[in-house]
C-alpha cells in the first residue's frame, strides 16, 4: 500500500508541476554559465526557459526579462547542463508494480541526472521512456537497451538475427551486448543491426575479442574490461580461458606495450567508452564491504538490496583475491584512460548504479572522483556527462549543453567545478525538462525515500 501512494504522489507530483512550469518561464539571472559547448565560462548572464526549452541565453545586461516570468537569483553562482549517468540500470517491475523503478529514477534527478542510458532493457522501460518524454512523471530522460544478448540468451545466429529485428520494431535504442556470446553469433548480430539500422553497446565477449570488436564499430564499449584482455596474446588465452572477474586472472600476462593500437585503433573506428571506473574502485577492490554499506548514500536503497551487494562483494573478494594484483589492474585502467584522453577518444561518463554499492546518481560521485584521479581533466569528465552524450546519440543542441532551442536540463551549483570539480556537488537545485526541483525539495523527497527503506 506504501509503494501505491508513494507512487500515486509521484505522480501527481508531476503533474502538477508540469501544469505549473509550462505556464510559467523561468529566468536565472546573474548567473555565471558553462554552456559546455567550450571551455568558457560566460559571467553575469541571464538564462530564460519556457516551454521546456532554453529561449534565450545572453549578458544580464542585455536580456530583458518580463514581468511575469519567476526570477531565480543567482549571484556567484553556476549553472551547469544536467547530466546523463550513460551506464544506468533501471529496475523492472514487481508484479506490475513500479513504484521502485520511479523512486530509483528520482535518486538518479536528485544529484542532477536529468538523462539516463539504461543498459539492460525491459518492455515496461518502453512505457517508463514515453512517460519521461511526455513529462507524466519526474524522471530524467530515458533512453533503454534491449534485453540482454549473452551466450545464454541468444545460442545461435538464426537467434541473434530474429532478436534484433524483433527488438528494432518495438523501438529499443539499441542492443546490450553481455559476455558469453560466440563470435558466429556475435556477427550474425552485428550484421541484422546493420541492415535494420541499430547500434549495439556493452561487454565484449571473449571470443570476439577487442581488435574484432572494434572493427565491427561498437557504438560504445562498457567497463574498459575487453581493452584489458587485449593485452594479454590469444596463445595464452586459448590456454587459459578463464580471465576470471572482467579479466583480473590475467593481470600478470597484461603487456601494457599494446596501449598505445589499441587507443589509436579506438579514435580510428570512432568507438565511443565508457569506463564506470567506480565499478572497480568498489565492487571489486580490498575495501570493506561492511564500510561501503554504511555510506549516508546508502539510506536510500532497501536493506534486501545492501545484503546483496555485501553477500556479492564477499564472494568476489572472499577467495583468491590479490589486492596487489588489483592494485597494477587499477594502474593499467588508468594508463588507458589518459592515453585516450590524449588521443581525443570519446568518454561517456557511467557508474553502473543501480549496481554493488553504487547507489543512482549518487554514484557519479564515486566515478568523478575516480576518473579524476586516474589523471582526467574536469573539462574532460564534465563533457563526458553533458555534451558528449547528446553527441553519441546524435543530439547535439538537443540536451546536454546550455544555448538557446536546448532542452532546459540544468543544474545551479554553489561553485566553479571546472576550478574544482567536487563542486558539481554543490547543487542548489536542479530543472528538468523545465521543471525546478530546489534543494529543500530533493532533500525532502530523499528524507521520504530513507525513511521507506528504514530498517
Amino acid at each position: 500500500m506504501r509503494n501505491c501512494l508513494f507512487l500515486c504522489f509521484l505522480f501527481g507530483l508531476a503533474l502538477q508541476l508540469q501544469a505549473q512550469m509550462d505556464e510559467q518561464a523561468t529566468a536565472f539571472i546573474h548567473v555565471n554559465v558553462l554552456p559546455m559547448t567550450s571551455t568558457a565560462v560566460m559571467k553575469d548572464y541571464t538564462v530564460i526557459v519556457k516551454n521546456r526549452k532554453i529561449q534565450e541565453v545572453g549578458p544580464f545586461s542585455l536580456v530583458k526579462v518580463g514581468a511575469k516570468i519567476k526570477v531565480i537569483d543567482c549571484q556567484g553562482k553556476y549553472l551547469i547542463p544536467g547530466l546523463t549517468e550513460m551506464h544506468a540500470h533501471i529496475p523492472t517491475p514487481d508484479k506490475g508494480d513500479d513504484s521502485y523503478a520511479k523512486e530509483v529514477l528520482f535518486l538518479y534527478l536528485s544529484n542532477g541526472v536529468t538523462t539516463i542510458r539504461g543498459m539492460l532493457g525491459d518492455p515496461s522501460h518502453l512505457v517508463l521512456r514515453k512517460y519521461a518524454a511526455e513529462n507524466q512523471m519526474l524522471s530524467p530522460r530515458i533512453f533503454t537497451a534491449t534485453p540482454s544478448f549473452s551466450g545464454g540468451s541468444v545460442p545461435t545466429p538464426e537467434e541473434a538475427r530474429e532478436k534484433v529485428t524483433t527488438y528494432k520494431k518495438q523501438g529499443y535504442d539499441f542492443l546490450k551486448i553481455h559476455p558469453g556470446l560466440k563470435i558466429a553469433v556475435f556477427d550474425a548480430m552485428v550484421k541484422t543491426a546493420k541492415k535494420v539500422g541499430i547500434r549495439f553497446s556493452g561487454h565484449v565477449p571473449a571470443e570476439v575479442g577487442i581488435r574484432h570488436a572494434l572493427a565491427s564499430k561498437y557504438a560504445s564499449i562498457d567497463h574498459i574490461d575487453g581493452y584489458l584482455e587485449g593485452l594479454v596474446s590469444d596463445e595464452w588465452k586459448k590456454q587459459n580461458p578463464d580471465g576470471g572477474f572482467f579479466g583480473m586472472s590475467y593481470v600478470p600476462k597484461m603487456d601494457e606495450k599494446e596501449i598505445p593500437a589499441l587507443v589509436a585503433e579506438t579514435k580510428k573506428q570512432g568507438v565511443w567508452i565508457v569506463p564506470t571506473q567506480s565499478l572497480f574502485l568498489r565492487w571489486f577492490s580490498p575495501f570493506d564491504g561492511n564500510a561501503l554499506a554504511n555510506e549516508p548514500e546508502m539510506q536510500y536503497m532497501p536493506s534486501k538490496t545492501l545484503y546483496q551487494w555485501r553477500q556479492s562483494k564477499q564472494q568476489l573478494t572472499g577467495t583468491n583475491f590479490s589486492a596487489d594484483q588489483w592494485r597494477i589492474y587499477i594502474d593499467l585502467r588508468n594508463k588507458f584512460l589518459r592515453a585516450m584522453e590524449q588521443s581525443e577518444v570519446n568518454l561517456l561518463l557511467g557508474s553502473d548504479a543501480p549496481q554493488v554499492f553504487n547507489v543512482p546518481g549518487f554514484s557519479l560521485r564515486h566515478e568523478m572522483k575516480g576518473l579524476q584521479d586516474a589523471g582526467l581533466s574536469a573539462f574532460t569528465i564534465l563533457q563526458s556527462g553533458t555534451a558528449n552524450p547528446a553527441r553519441f546519440f546524435g543530439k547535439t543542441g538537443k540536451f546536454g549543453t546550455i544555448e538557446k532551442g536546448a532542452s532546459a536540463d540544468l543544474i545551479l551549483l554553489g561553485g566553479n567545478p571546472l576550478e574544482n570539480l567536487s563542486n558539481i556537488w554543490l547543487q542548489e537545485g536542479v530543472m528538468v525538462r523545465g521543471k525546478w526541483l530546489s534543494k529543500e525539495f530533493i532533500a525532502a523527497e530523499l528524507a521520504k525515500i530513507a525513511e521507506k527503506h528504514k530498517s
